[in-house]
């Protein structure tokens, strides 16, 4: 999928995850900030990662702003705010 508008999905309250996509011309880059970034955020970024390279999107800045989701919960925001910023 080619991202070619900002979309948003998620919240802020507990266990839940804010997740930010917008078009980027250097290929997939992620910034993350976690309350549990220490313990797994690594574990994250690769949830986010195999997200995008399931729904084969090359291009896109994904900002997440964690607040200690699960991974299903992860996916799910990430597939949402890629349907919204794909064409």
């Amino acid at each position: 999928m080619k991202i070619v508008r900002p979309a948003k999905a998620g919240t802020m309250e507990s266990n839940d995850i804010y997740i930010m996509i917008y078009p980027n011309e250097n290929g997939n880059e992620i910034q993350l900030d976690s309350i549990v970034l220490k313990q797994f955020g690594k574990a994250i970024e690769r949830v986010i990662m195999d997200t995008l390279n399931e729904l084969e999107v090359d291009n896109a800045l994904v900002v997440a702003k964690d607040r200690g989701a699960l991974d299903y919960t992860i996916r799910a925001r990430m597939e949402t705010a890629i349907k919204r910023a794909s064409e």
